[in-house]
């Protein structure tokens, strides 16, 4: 007999591609029907069946704080009383702004638009605007929204040889696109080489998190930062997940190195469909109304997504005082020690704070290549293994866990417990 998740997926299949709205979400390389959420609270999700689950992937990031916080939600209630948008300025985006400012100094002025895709189209814009160049490195494994130029891989030839990574991405289009390896600073260097005065920007997740977790190599961040501005070229860190979640100032306050322009979104929404951009006010001086470069939004700054935004940043920055992200990390180190230990050599473990993930695979993780030698199957039969024991774990071998600042120790406890009971020998998709 089918539960209600099966039911609905199979009636979403109906009127939506693949039956979801996001490609991950349809559980396709785990081998299972996906959940289908009726609501969450703190740490925990609960399906339409009434299973409960203790929730890692925390809306894929941005639940740093826990589903359906209090305050956050007060506040939000508050704010849709008043109106759900306008379409016109409001004192609260100033209130954000200046609290993005506070948390990450180098984003002087901000633009608030929907997501982390228009943030990062955005930024890119607005670097080609300011340096009047058309190319653009970007780096394999690093996921940087669904743009058009953003979805662009290395061929099996040359680096500069691009080609779109999604039918309808033309061809000309993505030419503009090169594509270096992570944490190679020969691979940079060779792009600059061979195309100088031509690249506008190099844009990357300092962490990278869409390959699952893999940091950046020691001088690694710092040689981008040399080698663009020895090249009069603009550095973009997209900061969409490690923004306020590996510290208050995201990998620019962690790392010490500051780019020219940031992308936000996913912790600065508190969980509503909000995003930024933003840099030095010399370089955001180019955005009309101010400029030339151009970008629009019906919803960019609404009120209720901005209301969210402010009540979680303000909760971090009284959060921080108080050893919040001390605490973050303890409890993703305690995970990621715990699952070196249960599973030894067959798993590489990557963390850095409360950001982690589990590559099944014995080689240590440092690049896309590494990742990929992850054996998938086995990644699907412990997150099989996991959901059965009510851990909710990314259902991809290449997304992140996330741990949020409510998950207890009897939780994080239990989760170990359960990588304690998974076979490695035994399991299946």
């Amino acid at each position: 007999m089918k539960n209600k998740s099966e039911k609905l997926f199979e009636k979403s299949k109906k009127l939506i591609p693949g039956g979801v709205n996001s490609p991950v979400r349809a559980y396709k390389s785990v081998g299972r029907t996906p959940l289908f959420i009726d609501h969450a609270k703190g740490s925990k999700i609960y399906d339409v069946d009434g299973n409960e689950y203790i929730d890692y992937v925390c809306s894929w990031g941005p639940m740093i704080l826990g589903h359906a916080n209090k305050e956050v939600i007060r506040d939000v209630k508050r704010a849709c009383s008043a109106g759900l948008s306008f379409g016109a300025p409001t004192k609260k985006e100033y209130i954000l702004a200046q609290l993005i400012n506070r948390c990450i100094p180098s984003m002087e002025n901000v633009r608030l638009v929907s997501s982390g895709t228009e943030a990062v189209m955005s930024a890119i814009r607005v670097a080609r605007g300011y340096t009047g160049r058309d190319k653009v490195v970007k780096f394999r494994g690093c996921y940087h929204g669904h743009s058009d130029g953003m979805l662009v891989k290395a061929g099996s030839g040359a680096l500069t040889d691009s080609t779109p990574d999604s039918a309808g991405v033309p061809v000309d289009f993505a030419k503009n696109t090169l594509i270096a390896e992570y944490n190679d600073k020969e691979s940079v260097k060779r792009l600059f080489d061979e195309n100088k005065g031509e690249i506008a920007c190099v844009i990357v997740e300092p962490v990278a998190a869409n390959m699952g977790v893999v940091l950046p190599k020691e001088g690694f961040l710092e040689y981008l930062r040399e080698i663009t501005k020895a090249n009069n070229a603009l550095l973009i860190f997209d900061e969409v997940i490690t923004g306020f979640r590996i510290s208050l100032g995201g990998a620019q306050e962690y790392y010490g190195v500051t780019p020219d322009l940031t992308t936000l979104g996913k912790i600065v929404g508190g969980g509503m469909p909000l995003a930024a951009y933003g840099g030095s006010k010399e370089i955001m001086s180019i955005v009309a109304p101010s400029g030339d470069v151009y970008q629009a939004g019906t919803l960019s700054g609404n009120p209720i997504a901005v209301t969210a935004g402010i009540t979680t940043l303000k909760l971090l920055i009284v959060g921080k005082k108080k050893g919040l992200y001390e605490k973050l990390d303890e409890k993703g180190r305690y995970i990621a020690d715990s699952v070196r230990e249960v599973l030894g050599d067959k798993v590489c473990v990557n963390q850095i704070g409360s950001l982690l993930s589990v590559f099944f695979t014995d080689k240590s993780v440092t690049d896309y290549e590494t990742a990929l030698s992850s054996d998938t199957e086995k990644y699907a039969g412990y997150f099989n293994s996991m959901l059965d024991q009510g851990i909710y774990l990314a259902p991809s071998q290449f997304e992140a866990m996330f741990v949020s600042a409510v998950h207890s120790d009897a939780e994080i406890k239990k989760t170990v417990n359960a990588v304690k009971n998974y076979s490695y020998e035994e399991d299946k998709i």
